[in-house]
């Protein structure tokens, strides 16, 4: 009779056991799955990070090729304002070597003084006129006599 309950008492025993291991076993299923599931979401979020390296590499590139054409737009503009300086001094020069750049007061000067100049000659040639036309009759009245 020991012994059967012995037998008895491993048979109840055991019972308990193994649903212990099926609930451990479902338990590791459910971990199992659940680990799964994240590998699964956790590997589309890098497959999601890579390609926005990705776009983010090529977003650097473009905007490395837009600054690098800024540079050498910013490089030539620079040298054309530089040649642009020189014409104008040398523009300027030319304008002071021909008189052309006098002020408005200077010009007015210049011309009062060139019409008190014509006025002069006017005078000279009404008084050559004048004088001519003297000789003139008293030549005539030379030839007369």
């Amino acid at each position: 009779m020991v012994n059967d309950n012995i037998n008895r008492s491993r048979s109840e025993g055991t019972r308990p056991m193994e649903e212990q291991l099926q609930v451990a076993l479902s338990e590791l299923e459910i971990i199992r799955q659940d680990f799964e599931k994240k590998s699964f979401e956790l590997g589309k979020r890098i497959e999601q990070l890579e390609e926005e390296k990705m776009n983010l590499r090529f977003d650097v590139d473009v905007q490395r090729s837009k600054a690098e054409k800024l540079r050498k737009g910013k490089s030539k503009a620079e040298k054309d304002l530089d040649s642009l300086k020189i014409d104008y001094k040398k523009l300027r020069l030319s304008i002071r070597t021909a008189g052309l750049g006098k002020t408005s007061e200077q010009w007015r000067q210049e011309i009062q003084e060139e019409k008190t100049e014509a006025d002069r000659w006017e005078r000279k040639f009404q008084e050559a006129q004048a004088q001519k036309e003297d000789l003139e009759k008293s030549l005539s009245e030379s030839i007369n006599e």
